[in-house]
């Protein structure tokens, strides 16, 4: 187990940049194709209906590429955190964290005692109970990569002391939900916005952090964040590819 995000982690020690695609539709077929062509897999519970059952398709099959997945669970909860890990998930994203103390609860439950308070139950990366042990318990405390989203303006005024946590692993910016809070809907390069986002960059990686972020298929700001600090990106999702692709060929023929 964890061989996906062990590499990631790995690749990001080298300071690579990292690619990945969100997964929002519920066949893993989906993840399969994708498979070849990124870094890593966000798997989206947020904005999407999918359940936890079809959840353990899309990690099987990020699996078989070993690409590390990241779930991005709908709130910061305890309950979901556990699931989603002892599904298999390599790591958590947290949407919506509001403070430090929000921030500490996600790497206090994505880690197991000394380092944080997750439950022992590892259901599939103990391969059903066979090797539910210490030794998993510190491979898990090890490569498990615990990470929170920084979209409200509460979080980024404690940005500071969220990036002074121990255990948590990845900051990740949420740069629409935060323009919206700043008062800026829909305008993510407006310059209030984008002096947070460089706070975030700046104080994250000063601390260890390895800085993320999510948006949509918009490779021209994915390349801007990269140069300004960021290393692990999803840009688009599943369905914007599929979106874009077709309605290019559609405008390639049909005109004509």
């Amino acid at each position: 187990m964890y061989e996906g995000v062990a590499a990631f982690r790995a690749r990001l020690d080298r300071d690579e940049l990292q690619i990945g695609a969100s997964i929002t539709l519920n066949d893993p077929a989906v993840t399969d194709a994708l498979g070849p062509s990124v870094d890593f897999f966000w798997i989206d519970l947020e904005h999407s209906p999918m359940s936890i059952e079809t959840l353990a398709g899309h990690i099987r099959t990020a699996r078989l590429h070993e690409a590390a997945s990241l779930v991005r669970v709908p709130i910061a909860d305890t309950a979901w955190i556990k699931r989603v890990l002892d599904a298999g998930a390599e790591g958590i994203i947290v949407p919506q964290v509001r403070n430090a103390a929000e921030a500490q609860a996600v790497a206090d439950a994505a880690k197991y005692p000394p380092r944080g308070r997750r439950g022992f139950g590892p259901r599939v990366p103990s391969a059903y109970g066979r090797h539910a042990n210490a030794a998993l318990a510190q491979r898990a405390n090890d490569l498990v990569f615990a990470s929170i989203q920084i979209e409200r303006r509460t979080a980024l005024a404690e940005i500071e002391a969220i990036a002074a946590i121990d255990h948590l692993d990845g900051i990740a910016l949420g740069p629409w939900d935060l323009a919206a809070d700043l008062g800026h809907v829909d305008d993510v390069r407006h310059p209030d916005v984008e002096a947070a986002i460089q706070r975030v960059i700046d104080v994250a990686r000063r601390a260890g952090k390895w800085v993320g972020s999510g948006m949509g298929d918009d490779p021209e700001l994915a390349l801007d964040y990269a140069r300004r600090g960021v290393r692990w990106i999803q840009v688009g999702n599943d369905v914007d590819y599929l979106i874009r692709r077709m309605d290019q060929v559609y405008e390639a023929i049909k005109p004509a």
